[in-house]
């Protein structure tokens, strides 16, 4: 294919990739409330019963000052969720645009780790999601009980997200490692000697991106890091023999 043909082409993708998420950002619209009500969730389960609404119903946490925000916020929410349900589509164009310019042997390794980050993504979304109340229950109390909270809906949602992304990338972790090691960049016996600098430097970068900047987040991130760095050993040393 010439250039021209190849821009021709990525137009295409980029155009069937902007028409999903726009469908999928019409369900979101739709789907506000559920989506709102899953993600304020968290938020219900750390306060107190008597500082629910009456009633106790998980309803109007939220406090809004701007006329224009609810409209705003709902727009921010179909887009993610447009993102979100569109995101098979999104991948599957990526991967049929860079599909022409791979060997059999690349193909052979690139389904594999699409497949696998996508997973390692979503698990750490889930992750995120739980550990969300603990971390969110530790920002609440930590300035005593003289001080009741009003979240702003905007940045109480940004919270939420940046968690859910920041959980997503660093779960992508064995994912590098293991391209680095298939690469020959890295070695397992290398990986192996570097043990004990891995685990400081996994817990200081843990503590650096993880938005809540709370403990219960850290390790929740922590943790798992430490866990794929041991598999992605494994992993290496299964693929040189």
């Amino acid at each position: 294919m010439t250039l021209v043909e190849h821009l021709a082409e990525l137009r295409r993708r980029l155009v069937v990739c902007a028409l999903a998420v726009g469908a999928g950002a019409t369900v979101g619209f739709f789907l506000y409330g559920h989506i709102l009500a899953l993600l304020v969730h968290p938020y219900c389960r750390v306060l107190p019963r008597a500082a629910l609404p009456p009633g106790g119903r998980c309803t109007g946490l939220l406090l809004v000052t701007d006329p224009l925000e609810p409209f705003v916020i709902r727009l921010k929410i179909a887009g993610w969720a447009g993102l979100f349900f569109a995101s098979p589509v999104v991948l599957w164009q990526l991967w049929r645009f860079i599909t022409p310019g791979l060997n059999p042997r690349e193909k052979r390794y690139a389904i594999p780790f699409v497949a696998t980050s996508i997973v390692l993504f979503a698990l750490g979304g889930a992750v995120a999601m739980l550990v969300f109340p603990e971390a969110l229950h530790f920002l609440t109390y930590i300035g005593g009980t003289s001080l009741r909270t009003f979240y702003d809906p905007g940045k109480y949602l940004r919270l939420v997200i940046l968690m859910i992304v920041a959980f997503g990338v660093a779960f992508e972790f064995p994912v590098v490692l293991v391209a680095l090691e298939v690469a020959g960049v890295l070695s397992p016996r290398k990986l192996s000697s570097w043990r004990r600098w891995a685990i400081v430097l996994i817990f200081l970068v843990a503590a650096i991106i993880t938005p809540s900047a709370d403990p219960f987040s850290m390790f929740a991130m922590a943790i798992p890091m430490y866990v794929f760095y041991e598999l992605s050993i494994l992993v290496g040393r299964l693929l040189k023999r």
